[in-house]
């Protein structure tokens, strides 16, 4: 799944670059389109009880984005075991294909409470679309 973003003035520190702390609200993007995409939004998946908390993120910073560069914002399911789901990423400037970020957010499967839930029991609906997207 791709999504697009162009870097906007206030994302960028006084050395001209998008602040690092941007790539994570990007990735957000990107990864609530992917599940979009395949047929569940966040919002579906909270009203059914189950949540994705955050538990580990990673990411190599590479080359520099800069104001007003327009990027793609790659990411793919990796690994689902039915209560941890790993979605990596790979932003790629427009412009000349430059590979900028790659990074990696790992999320739990939990219910409201956030005690972790087997989501193969929990929604097997759920379960199998996380499953199609590996």
């Amino acid at each position: 799944m791709e999504s697009k973003i162009r870097v906007r003035y206030k994302e960028t520190d006084q050395m001209g670059i998008a602040h690092h702390s941007n790539y994570y609200p990007w990735f957000e993007v990107a990864r609530t389109e992917l599940m979009r995409a395949k047929g569940l939004t966040y919002r579906e998946m909270e009203e059914r009880g189950l949540m994705l908390p955050l538990v580990e993120t990673h990411c190599r910073y590479r080359q520099g984005a800069k104001y007003d560069d327009l990027l793609t914002i790659r990411c793919f399911i990796s690994q689902f075991n039915g209560v941890r789901l790993t979605v990596e990423y790979e932003v790629i400037r427009d412009e000349d294909g430059a590979l900028i970020a790659q990074g990696k957010t790992v999320h739990a499967v939990t219910n409201r409470e956030l005690k972790p839930v087997n989501l193969r029991k929990a929604d097997p609906e759920i379960y199998e679309l996380f499953m199609s997207c590996l």
